[in-house]
């Protein structure tokens, strides 16, 4: 068995602001090869409701009830039939989980706050004069080096929806109009422009701009694909970044505090434990791993092999998802490794004929009195050469109130098994696609 990675998590709680004696929100470093990362509601984020002094715990339980919406995106990708989701995957769940960095488009570059989406190869911004977007937008106008594409360019092929004229009609813009969220769309020009990241300037990147949005769910300022397909960030970067990057991403309490997002081999962990990624020819975007099984303490649980195991076809297996809130596994997977945390739990404790009482709050279904949580097991996630052991930080979240401790995991919708960012988080996590493969290594992010 390959030596365990440790990782060290942050409960779901308030970092207090007598210990925070500087200002964080400060322009990147200049470090081409190192971004800030900022949790969506984080003080430098342009989306930083709610303040301090709200619940975070209330906040983490609300985030994850809206990770259906982001399962069902995912799982239609697998299963290859037509999404309800945008050109970026996210929207819907873009204010409630995810994590921004800040970008530059355009010359002279205007900074927008981009979200980071490992499942999506494109990029999008909303437009000035865009009907129904936030009031923080993009002006092509005060841009020289903005221009849209027109439907005889190849790139135009590469994105749902569109509305080209028809053959005959000669050449017009790339729009295309796409829905999400079952009640809400929006309408794009497929455009390009320089992209500027850190010190990095990628020109003529290709990207969306949106004109039109309608429906509950509008997106904010903006979407960054690091996908593994034709249209995300690695692909448009050329040998810039060499197919690499990493992120560490700070805990969702960490409110005065960033992580960072590295592009490029350089400055990358040397001694990192890795597992090699997985590609499905009908969904390349994707990051999937091999899960070989999980543990609960010393047990490794009894999970039927075809509920792990990768189907290239299919699209089921396990995937890093930067996007979803908590780790999601397959039904019956997910009900066996919680029956075996809670008799781990409640064994101690139970008395005959009396059982430890488990209460659900949210998408939390193994709720217990955290009086009981000394004797609660570490869960490992066993991927190919690499152990990952969650401590209880990661593991569990508390309830506001701090008399219930909640195990952070839970049952997805499909057959795909998704490790989500709260289970990602203080973890130098690397992306190699050049050499296949995906690291962890432990990392205080703030």
């Amino acid at each position: 068995m390959a030596a365990g990675v440790i990782v060290t998590l942050l409960t779901i709680t308030l970092v207090s602001t007598t210990a925070v004696g500087f200002d964080s929100c400060v322009s990147d470093k200049g470090d081409p090869e190192d971004l800030s990362v900022i949790h969506i509601y984080g003080k430098c984020s342009p989306f930083n409701a709610p303040s301090p002094s709200s619940s975070w715990a209330n906040t983490v339980i609300n985030m994850a009830a809206k990770d259906p919406e982001r399962l069902s995106y995912l799982s239609s990708l697998v299963a290859q039939r037509p999404t309800s989701a945008p050109i970026a995957s996210g929207q819907n769940v873009l204010n409630i989980g995810n994590y921004v960095v800040r970008a530059k488009i355009g010359t002279p570059g205007q900074l927008m706050f981009m979200v980071l989406d490992t499942s999506s190869d494109n990029a999008w911004v909303p437009c000035s004069g865009c009907y129904g977007c936030s009031s923080a937008v993009f002006a092509p106008n005060a841009s020289a080096t903005y221009a849209s594409m027109d439907c005889t360019l190849p790139e135009c092929t590469q994105v749902r929806g569109l509305a080209c004229p028809s053959a005959g009609a000669g050449a017009g813009a790339c729009l295309f109009n796409q829905s999400y969220g079952g009640d809400s769309s929006f309408s794009a020009t497929l455009s390009h422009d320089s992209l500027r990241l850190g010190t990095d300037i990628i020109p003529n990147y290709a990207f969306g701009c949106i004109n039109a949005v309608s429906g509950n769910n509008v997106p904010p300022q903006g979407l960054l694909g690091l996908g593994r397909g034709s249209m995300s960030l690695l692909s448009q970067s050329g040998p810039l970044y060499s197919g690499v990057f990493s992120y560490c991403l700070p805990s969702f309490k960490s409110y005065y505090f960033s992580g960072s997002l590295k592009l490029g081999p350089l400055g990358q962990p040397k001694n990192i434990r890795t597992t090699p990624l997985l590609k499905s020819p009908h969904r390349p975007s994707l990051y999937y791993v091999n899960l070989t099984s999980v543990s609960v303490g010393r047990v490794t649980v009894p999970i039927a092999p075809e509920l792990l195991a990768f189907d290239p076809v299919s699209g089921s297996g396990t995937i890093i998802d930067s996007g979803t809130v908590i780790t999601r596994f397959a039904k019956p997977a997910y009900e066996a490794i919680r029956d075996e945390f809670r008799n781990r739990v409640s064994g101690p404790f139970s008395t005959i004929g009396a059982r430890l009482p488990f209460s659900t709050i949210g998408a939390f279904d193994t709720c217990f009195a955290v009086t009981h949580e000394s004797v609660a097991p570490a869960i490992t996630f066993h991927f190919q050469g690499l152990d990952l052991v969650l401590p209880m930080e990661n593991t569990l979240i508390h309830t506001s109130a701090g008399n219930l401790a909640c195990l952070a995991m839970a049952a997805g919708n499909s057959v795909l098994n998704v490790i989500a960012n709260l289970q990602q988080q203080n973890l130098r996590i690397l992306f190699d696609t050049a050499n296949s493969r995906l690291g962890i290594a432990r990392e205080l992010c703030n």
